[in-house]
């Protein structure tokens, strides 16, 4: 992309200029025209499409058609004055207002949905109060340990089917396992390793005491008890000691307000969103685990991803990249030298929320100190700004084996997802601020998610869930 000579970058900026005179077509009146350049870049973005699928550079010789057909109806547009000074000015006022508009809109959007994303429903509250209090007066319940020693030993076994989940979300979490447990083939040989705070743990250990999921075997841990999670060990922990940072996340008084709304949510900073960099470390004796999101469904066996031979990789995951979307300089800063250096920009991005991890060869390749690195660097976040995924692209750079589509499919909290994919879908993810226990959730999909919701439970129905 950044060779002038690249066949992709030729095509890709075709299709922007093409984009521009569909436009100008339209305020033209010239909808005929306009068809014409909207269907040629169609063409120009399934060719894309499909280079990228392929996983091969695009050649002249194979793309000179599409070039060619391209670069026809351009020159027709140019033919009929479609770039001229004054179709220019005329365009430039209502942009600009346009623009005026928009930009106010987005901001109040961006504020208001962050908001809203960030609440926790009373119903929520309700049930972690509940099942804390339930914990801590009723011994019996704390007593109430089926066989520790089997499970103690199953917690170890690399003949079973580990998952992790890290999440400080009862009811997400238990969501998680239910569909799991539900949908899968063997549910006695599941395992799962649930990780969550000091504040939800009581409330964790009530739930998963109460509750049994077809046998499946599920461990709390709280990671305030891992004595090698410190300072002296953890970018993050070391960086929440300075005080600029915490400027940043929590008062927001560092540069004018300048920086968006969901660059400083402080849940980037959180140990549970960053524990899944230490996974050989929270789980020593395991070999191979599944990673789990908690805004995930399951809605298929899943027993298949432990045979999935990763070819000496690290990192099983479901790539993201479609034409230009979501590939490596869409979430890095490029003009660091540090990343144009180590990091191809048309590099394919791919997904966390189902990731199958081989932690053998993540012990011999120090996958954890990799994450240190480019953590440490980007102490003033100039190498990327937001979340865990930048970090995850650099940390398993050239060290991620690309999953069938259909084990994750994404975009359940924000977009529209072909019917196709959510049939074929191994694990549905509800990724974005539209979660599906909030009430700015995406109606259409929330069934996907509350029929592994027992609404009948006594809990449940004193927390007024529905």
């Amino acid at each position: 992309m950044l060779s002038p000579e690249s066949v992709t970058r030729q095509i890709n900026d075709q299709i922007s200029l093409a984009k521009a005179f569909v436009v100008i077509a339209k305020e033209s009146n010239n909808h005929q025209f306009a068809w014409e350049l909207t269907s040629q870049i169609r063409i120009s973005q399934i060719f894309l499409s499909n280079a990228a699928t392929r996983r091969t550079p695009l050649t002249i010789k194979e793309s000179q058609y599409a070039i060619r057909d391209m670069a026809l109806l351009l020159f027709q547009a140019q033919q009929l004055h479609y770039d001229s000074a004054s179709m220019i000015m005329r365009l430039k006022g209502k942009i600009q207002a346009l623009e005026e508009q928009m930009s106010s809109a987005s901001e109040k959007s961006s504020k208001y949905g962050q908001i809203a994303a960030e609440e926790v429903p009373k119903s929520l509250f309700c049930l972690g109060v509940r099942l804390t209090s339930k914990w801590f007066k009723n011994l019996s319940l704390q007593k109430n340990l089926k066989d520790q020693r089997q499970v103690d030993m199953k917690l170890k076994d690399n003949d079973l089917y580990h998952f992790c989940v890290f999440s400080d979300n009862i009811l997400a979490t238990s969501v998680v396992i239910n569909s799991t447990s539900i949908n899968s083939k063997v549910p006695d040989q599941i395992v799962f390793h649930l990780v969550t705070d000091e504040i939800n743990y009581a409330a964790m250990k009530a739930w998963f005491s109460l509750n049994d999921f077809r046998g499946v075997t599920v461990e709390v841990q709280r990671f305030e008890d891992f004595s090698w999670l410190n300072a002296s060990y953890v970018p993050v922990l070391k960086q929440l000691q300075d005080s600029e940072i915490q400027n940043y996340y929590f008062k927001g008084n560092t540069d004018d307000s300048k920086t968006p709304i969901k660059f400083r949510n402080p849940k980037y900073l959180s140990m549970l969103n960053h524990l899944r960099f230490y996974i050989p470390e929270v789980f020593p004796e395991l070999k191979k685990v599944v990673f789990l999101d908690d805004d995930v469904v399951v809605q298929k066996d899943l027993s298949d991803l432990f045979t999935i031979d990763l070819n000496g990789n690290v990192n099983g995951a479901v790539e993201t990249c479609m034409e230009t979307f979501h590939r490596y300089h869409k979430y890095l800063n490029y003009s660091h030298p540090l990343i144009r250096t180590h990091f191809d920009p048309d590099a394919c991005g791919w997904a966390f929320g189902m990731n199958v991890f081989d932690l053998v060869q993540w012990r011999k390749r120090n996958v954890t100190g990799i994450y240190h690195y480019w953590q440490e660097k980007n102490a003033d976040r100039t190498l990327w700004k937001l979340g865990t995924l930048p970090p995850g692209l650099l940390t398993f750079y050239g060290l991620t084996e690309p999953l069938d589509p259909s084990w994750h499919v994404l975009g359940f909290g924000y977009t529209n997802v072909d019917p196709q994919l959510i049939e074929r879908g191994a694990v549905l993810h509800f990724n974005g601020n539209s979660k599906p226990w909030l009430k700015i959730g995406m109606e259409k999909y929330k069934p996907l998610w509350k029929k592994y919701v027992d609404y009948s439970h006594p809990i449940l129905q004193q927390c007024n869930f529905h």
